[in-house]
């Protein structure tokens, strides 16, 4: 069996074909994907698994570099807000008027969908290179643009 959180198949050869740039979206439950080749669909049924649960999840197996969501969500629902940016530790979390944040539904590979049912509450992640690893070869100059994610270091699992 497996090694590792994931067990969905779908999830995890997603992750596994994302590259550096690649965008994915972790969704509500209302976000509407018409492509079935984008969309994951994990919703079970209202609130089941909860956005905050599978971003702690996908972020555990992924690299990333920027995080975006709606500045509605700041502003309007704080307590999501606040639970993203705990788990979110690579990047600052960005915010965007939400209907700004809807044109990245046309840029992202995938889009996961949660039983989420949180205003406001997609999360748009955009997939990074392992920059410790990159740059810790001798002779290579770690840009200043690049040193804090050079720099990164792993969370200590539990």
């Amino acid at each position: 069996m497996k090694k590792g959180r994931i067990l969905n198949i779908r999830l995890n050869k997603a992750i596994a074909s994302l590259g550096h740039l690649d965008w994915i979206i972790i969704s509500d439950a209302g976000l509407p994907v018409q492509d079935e080749e984008q969309r994951i669909d994990l919703a079970i049924e209202a609130g089941k698994p909860e956005i905050a649960e599978i971003l702690e999840l996908v972020t555990s197996d992924l690299i990333y570099e920027r995080c975006i969501v709606a500045k509605e969500q700041e502003d309007y629902n704080p307590v999501h807000f606040a639970n993203v940016k705990k788990i979110i530790d690579r990047c600052n979390v960005e915010t965007i008027p939400h209907e700004a944040l809807l044109e990245y539904k046309k840029k992202a590979k995938y889009i996961i969908r949660t039983g989420g049912f949180e205003p406001w509450g997609n999360v748009v992640l955009c997939c990074g290179v392992d920059a410790p690893i990159w740059f810790q070869k001798e002779g290579v100059i770690t840009p200043d643009y690049y040193s804090k994610r050079a720099n990164y270091k792993e969370k200590e699992k539990n």
